[in-house]
């Protein structure tokens, strides 16, 4: 066995894509781990590539057949598994993932992505996380997934990868029947033996043997749970007790919490409490109950240490503002909770730091009074906003601030919305967004107008909030005619309460507008547009900074509809009206004057848009710097502009930077820095220069099938530009299998009968026709004639284009 890595205890994500790599944090092993001789599935042996192996819960103690509630040593098995393959070498990419929610699944596996170098953090997560799949499908290197304490097996539908070179490991308290299939393993783990838990107290207890009197005894009392035999030990160490004195405690504590219905208390439950009572003599006396409290209904996965010794936690745990004596209060509270096995301590992981077994969570829980549990669940929202900043951090903190969300919401159901609704719950739904998770955003967003519709009604503001929000993910999921109906609702609401006339009521016109426009629908976005502009013109007064943004906002709609004229007219005042207002150089001044060298360039007007590019370009460099993305955005413009005035010699140049400083600023990975490689590809090959531009092409190609998958429509664009590429450098050989290529992939992934697809086939021809295969072309002429005659019409362009070609081939 090689021993040369470092232990997998902290997030490494590879710097220039180095192996091997660790993506999350695998817990640390219990102290006295025991490798379970006699019980142990013997996992590393039977692990198959390929194959997907369940650690479920074994039936429990009761005879009853119900799986146990949990507290077998699940994770432990996983995280010893892991850590064994890691250090001899078997892994070269060893992914850890919680797997409570479907979208910490998806936000692992998009950091996946880019850690493996196969993509980046712009993308939507859901494509990320196919993309990730894919890649593990595909690769040779081995690596194991392990998604851990897995809740709903709806959460990981879809996301469990298979693959020639690895395997995944499930654990999860559900019953095996739960996650039984094809192509899966599925192991129950149950208790200890009893000589396994004799084992395991006789090699905790080592340094004082005198300890180890009644063990198997004790080892009975607790069911040979290893979770339950864990705390004795650690209660037994830390108070200097033995498994006798542990015992008569277990036994006192069991007769005076027996049930009526005389069914023994859970052993798990009773040893906890045995354990409280240790707690109280440690310091600082009485004040660690309060952070085992925040702490049970977080995430059992981890919790930031700073959530946990912040001004909200040492506030309710001691009543008095915090301070540095506080903070130090909470961390010695948190030392005593880790000597008696309440909690574990993984000081290898930043951002998953305290860790609480869902077991102890779940009794601890039961143990609150409930106006205690409610104090309980305020100041946890507490401490989870406060130590979310804005932005969101790091992708591993934000990652565990939501998992830590999720469990307090559904620990505590309601009670996170009164008297009113906690702005964390606001919080939470915003990060899925900015993370790219839109489709568990919508799904967040439909929960939380259900719960506000339910306890506020429908025209509370926090219920109109959440409704915004939900349109808005609706939006970025592509859900067009959703995020429609969510619009209308809102402005409906609105009106109502406020009035046509209001700012709120006149913001919703203007979304509503928006969603209209980005589902194609201008002759139902303008009206819109035209009624904001109007209500804000009369309410707040033509030079009102939200005036000039509806009246920029209704020149756009102009333009997306081909009145060109109308939105010049408007624009132009935009931008007279942003540099009076707000000057040359505010943002909005800067994206009005863009707005219209882009109209003047779309009407043609390149000698008034060039000089307009150019200032835009001049102002982003001075107010921005010349590496802001929105810089080199302004760049690109410039020399599209140029381009398309035919000044080539300008154009190249400016591209050539700006592909150059993508590639530093955002990485070659970026869409922007793909688009880039295109954008000069092109320009090269307008300037003639095949030597140049065929390469850049294939670049192309090599790009946004890593980037974006071979199916998307920049691939699909891409295998048709090196086509026609190959075919202007007279290279047929190479030209006609990249034109049959596209045209496969159009039809596979578009359609037979989209118009992609049409002028894939009839460039297909086209080639066929420079090949001198006559046959070949007037076959695809004559197929490629009746599509676009059915599904174009006759006199469409494509349609007549065709159609010349077959005659002309055909006479």
């Amino acid at each position: 066995m090689q021993h040369g890595r470092p232990p997998p205890t902290q997030q490494i994500v590879p710097a220039q894509r180095a192996w091997p790599a660790v993506l999350g944090d695998v817990p640390p092993l219990a102290p006295a781990f025991s490798s379970r001789p006699e019980t142990g599935p013997g996992l590393v042996a039977e692990l198959r590539p390929g194959q997907v192996t369940v650690l479920a819960a074994a039936p429990g103690p009761d005879g009853s057949g119900r799986p146990s509630a949990g507290g077998e040593g699940k994770t432990q098995l996983a995280a010893a598994l892991a850590r064994s393959l890691w250090q001899a070498g078997s892994v070269d990419l060893l992914v850890w993932l919680t797997a409570a929610s479907r979208d910490a699944i998806l936000a692992g596996y998009a950091r996946g992505l880019v850690a493996v170098g196969a993509g980046d953090t712009h993308r939507d997560a859901g494509t990320a996380a196919a993309r990730f799949m894919a890649w593990l499908a595909g690769t040779g290197r081995p690596w194991l997934v392990v998604l851990d304490d897995l809740t709903d097996p709806a959460d990981a539908a879809g996301l469990l990868p298979t693959g020639p070179s690895g395997s995944v490991l499930i654990t999860t308290r559900l019953e095996p029947a739960a996650l039984s299939g094809p192509g899966r393993r599925v192991i129950p783990v149950g208790p200890f033996s009893r000589r396994e838990a004799l084992g395991y107290l006789t090699t905790a207890l080592s340094d004082y043997p005198d300890q180890r009197i009644e063990a198997l005894d004790l080892a009975e009392d607790l069911q040979c749970l290893p979770l339950s035999l864990g705390l004795a030990a650690a209660v037994i160490i830390d108070r200097g007790l033995d498994c006798r004195g542990f015992r008569a405690r277990f036994a006192e504590r069991r007769i005076r919490q027996a049930r009526p219905d005389g069914d023994d208390t859970d052993a798990a439950a009773l040893t906890v409490s045995v354990g409280l009572d240790f707690l109280d003599q440690l310091p600082p006396a009485g004040l660690a109950r309060g952070v085992l409290a925040l702490a049970c209904v977080l995430d059992p996965a981890g919790i930031p240490v700073s959530v946990l010794t912040g001004p909200a936690a040492v506030t309710f745990m001691t009543g008095e503002r915090a301070g540095e004596a506080g903070v130090q209060l909470a961390r010695t509270a948190l030392t005593s909770l880790a000597r008696l096995g309440l909690v574990m301590i993984d000081s290898g992981s930043a951002e998953r730091t305290i860790r609480v077994h869902p077991v102890i969570g779940e009794i601890i829980r039961q143990l609150l009074p409930p106006p205690v549990f409610g104090e309980v669940t305020r100041a946890a929202a507490d401490a989870l906003l406060e130590a979310w900043p804005q932005p969101d951090p790091a992708p591993p903190l934000t990652l565990a601030l939501r998992d830590n969300t999720a469990s307090l919401l559904r620990c505590t159901g309601d009670l996170l919305w009164g008297p009113k609704a906690h702005p964390l719950l606001m919080r939470a739904g915003d990060s899925l967004e900015r993370g790219g998770l839109t489709g568990p955003a919508v799904h967040y967003w439909e929960n939380m107008i259900k719960v506000s519709d339910r306890l506020l009604g429908p025209s509370h503001p926090q219920s109109l909030a959440a409704r915004d929000r939900l349109a808005g993910a609706q939006e970025k999921a592509g859900l067009a005619s959703d995020a429609i109906s969510s619009r209308k609702r809102s402005l409906e609401e609105r009106e109502r309460m406020l009035g046509p006339g209001h700012p709120d009521s006149l913001t919703c016109r203007s979304h509503l507008a928006h969603a209209y426009l980005a589902a194609g629908q201008v002759t139902e976005a303008i009206p819109l547009y035209e009624q904001a502009l109007a209500g804000r013109e009369w309410a707040l007064g033509p030079q009102h900074p939200d005036t000039l943004t509806a009246r920029h906002d209704l020149a756009s709609a102009y333009s997306s509809a081909g009145r060109l004229a109308d939105a010049t007219a408007i624009f132009e005042r935009s931008l007279a009206d942003q540099e009076r207002a707000l000057g040359p150089d505010h943002p909005d001044t800067l994206t009005a004057r863009n707005s219209l060298a882009a109209a003047y360039r779309s009407a043609g007007r390149l000698k008034e848009a060039i000089p307009l590019y150019e200032r835009n370009l001049a102002g982003r460099e001075r107010v921005l710097g010349p590496d802001h993305p929105d810089t080199l955005t302004a760049r690109s413009s410039l020399a599209y502009a140029y381009r398309s005035a035919g000044k080539l010699r300008d154009a190249i140049p400016l591209y050539q930077r700006t592909l150059a400083d993508r590639e530093r600023v955002l990485g070659p990975d970026h869409p922007d820095t793909v688009a880039s490689c295109g954008n000069l590809a092109a320009t090269f090959y307008l300037a003639k220069r095949l030597k140049d531009a065929v390469p850049m092409y294939e670049r192309t190609l090599r790009d946004c099938e890593r980037v974006h998958g071979h199916d998307h429509p920049e691939t699909l664009t891409a295998q048709g530009n090196l086509a026609s590429a190959y075919m202007s450098a007279r290279r047929l050989a190479e030209a006609i299998p990249m034109y049959e290529r596209a045209l496969a992939d159009c039809e596979r992934v578009l359609g037979a009968d989209h118009a992609d697809t049409l002028t894939a086939r009839y460039n297909a021809g086209s080639a066929y026709l420079s090949a001198r295969r006559q046959a070949d072309a007037i076959g695809v002429f004559k197929r490629t004639l009746a599509d676009c005659e059915r599904v174009l019409g006759p006199s469409h362009q494509l349609t007549e284009t065709v159609r010349e070609s077959l005659a002309a081939i055909s006479g």
